[in-house]
């Protein structure tokens, strides 16, 4: 089970994605942001830097 989700008011706003390839994906068919590598510190990193607060770690 994904320790790391983004939840439904995510906006696409990319920066996860962009800032975290190794960890984060926009899937152009979605669209949304996909999880592609379990860095929790990534996550964590990311999660703060989001508009929306989309992105939830559980550690």
């Amino acid at each position: 089970m994904s320790k790391i989700k983004i939840l439904d008011h995510c906006v696409l706003c990319g920066k996860c994605a962009e800032n975290y390839p190794n960890t984060f994906k926009l899937n152009p068919e979605g669209p949304k942001i996909e999880v592609i590598n379990e860095n929790i510190d990534e996550a964590l990193e990311a999660s703060d830097m989001c508009p929306v607060s989309a992105i939830k770690v559980e550690e």
